[in-house]
């Protein structure tokens, strides 16, 4: 995967949690007209600070059914700022609709646009089939599957609360007509401070792949707030020539009241 893909990726790579519980939450964390928007920069010793993109989460139930199942809508926006957007333009959307009881994924579309590399692709999910066909590609898929989008909802809505530190369990999602495992450590519960202010957080570790950009296999960390809407606060991805980060600037319309929030930043 090209490094750029990872604007709006590293925002839903903590969900990847998801299947180490398979006990639904006693109500969904999120309403129709949930936003959450992040700020991704470079911190790298040399050069400080470097903005690079923002990422866009939208939360909406239609009344649209599929199969028969009430489905929430989400859609997903990257875009590149600044300076870098002027070398290297990321325009970037993913949809996703899923169930609203199972939150599994039905439809799932992609139109990427990175400096002029471009994809355009849509998914449709036929559990009774048990098929994924995108436009290039028919492959097998489980009874239950998840998107890029809808892991990220999906992840929110169960019980983790019996799973040690130091635990790790395999998850399998659906990526570019494919199904991947990967293993997500819990790393524990740790205090963080952001720009919106000081948070309890849970932590966790993904594997992924080592490559041109990454140096070690487990080069990501993800802050999720400690109460019940489980959002991401931070991640943190270390890459050879520094770090990349996003970071959670503003929210709208959450569920529960931010309970995890300790204190406001403070201003300088």
């Amino acid at each position: 995967m090209k490094f750029s893909n990872h604007l709006l990726v590293f925002v839903f790579l903590w969900s990847f949690f998801g299947n180490l519980n398979s006990n639904f939450a006693q109500e969904l964390p999120y309403n129709s007209g949930e936003e959450l928007d992040f700020l991704f920069y470079y911190d790298a010793p040399l050069l400080g600070k470097l903005y690079a993109g923002k990422a866009f989460l939208e939360l909406e139930k239609t009344g649209e059914k599929i199969d028969g199942k009430s489905v929430f809508h989400a859609v997903g926006r990257g875009n590149s700022i600044g300076s870098f957007d002027f070398f290297y333009k990321v325009r970037d959307r993913f949809e996703s609709w899923f169930s609203d009881d199972t939150i599994r994924t039905y439809k799932f579309i992609r139109r990427t646009n990175e400096g002029g590399y471009k994809v355009e692709d849509d998914v449709v999910f036929d559990y009774k089939r048990k098929k994924a066909k995108s436009r290039q590609k028919e492959i097998d898929i489980p009874q239950d599957v998840q998107d890029l989008v809808s892991a990220f909802y999906f992840a929110r809505t169960l019980d983790i609360s019996n799973i040690p530190e130091g635990g790790n369990f395999p998850i399998d999602f659906y990526l570019d007509d494919s199904l991947y495992t990967s293993v997500i450590f819990y790393e524990g519960k740790e205090v963080i401070e952001t720009r919106l202010g000081k948070f309890n957080t849970m932590k966790f570790k993904p594997m992924v792949v080592e490559g041109e950009v990454f140096a070690h296999p487990y080069p990501m960390y993800l802050w999720v707030t400690d109460d019940k809407n489980r959002i991401p606060i931070l991640i943190k991805s270390e890459v050879i020539f520094g770090s990349v980060k996003a970071e959670l600037y503003k929210f709208k319309n959450l569920k529960y009241p931010l309970d995890s929030k300790i204190e406001k930043k403070k201003r300088r």
